[in-house]
């Protein structure tokens, strides 16, 4: 791998290629251009060969890219392959619907427990994943390896936990809180997932596409 930093829209494009890579793989394909992989993307196939070589290129000039080889590879570039094991703070609506339907698995992480302060949830099980009281955190986090936690707590309670999360030697979080839990300065790495931004995107695109629509009719009517 170059030593130069890799910027973060090459990186936010690979879990993409990877969808792509598997699908093809799983149809059972065994090669494809940089051309052919741009168009499942939506992207330029310059782009492609741009970004795959910033990890030294993986094609052969009049062949392409081997499909189960680059599948492999970039899942190795994504860390899939660390065994990373990772915590989950907040077990109410979103945490839940997390236990209950991402396979953490699948992507790299083993979810070893789940913490909460609800007495109606604290001791159970939740598709195999305990859920332990939140008090026991701290205690949990020492004795045992957390590469990263997923915050899902209240908006209320977002920075104290993160802070918590920091101080017990959480390297990143993922988080669903909607609230800015990183410090100046800090090197934990938080990855936010804000539905709300999500949503207006999708808000400003739909209008935009509207309001082109309304624009073509006014100029031919």
């Amino acid at each position: 791998m170059k030593e130069n930093r890799i910027s973060d829209n090459v990186i936010r494009r690979l879990p993409r290629y990877l969808r792509a890579l598997t699908e093809l793989e799983e149809r059972g394909e065994e090669k494809v251009s940089s051309s052919e992989l741009g168009r499942l993307l939506g992207l330029t196939a310059s782009q492609i060969r741009q970004d795959l070589n910033c990890f030294g290129g993986f094609g052969l000039q009049g062949y392409g890219y081997n499909v189960p080889t680059l599948r492999v590879a970039i899942s190795g570039i994504l860390g899939m392959n660390r065994g990373y094991r990772a915590v989950l703070v907040g077990v109410g609506n979103i945490g839940r619907a997390l236990i209950e339907r991402f396979q953490f698995n699948d992507w790299g992480f083993t979810l070893q427990c789940a913490f909460d302060i609800d007495p109606a949830v604290v001791g159970t099980s939740q598709r195999g994943i305990p859920v332990l009281d939140s008090s026991a955190l701290p205690e949990y986090l020492r004795e045992n390896r957390v590469d990263a936690a997923v915050l899902a707590v209240p908006a209320q309670e977002a920075k104290e936990v993160a802070a918590l999360l920091r101080r017990c030697g959480v390297e990143a979080i993922w988080n669903f809180t909607n609230v800015d839990v990183q410090p100046p300065g800090s090197d934990v790495i938080v990855e936010n997932v804000h539905f709300s931004d999500s949503l207006l995107a999708l808000s400003y695109f739909l209008t935009e596409k509207r309001e082109g629509q309304k624009s073509a009719v006014e100029q031919n009517g």
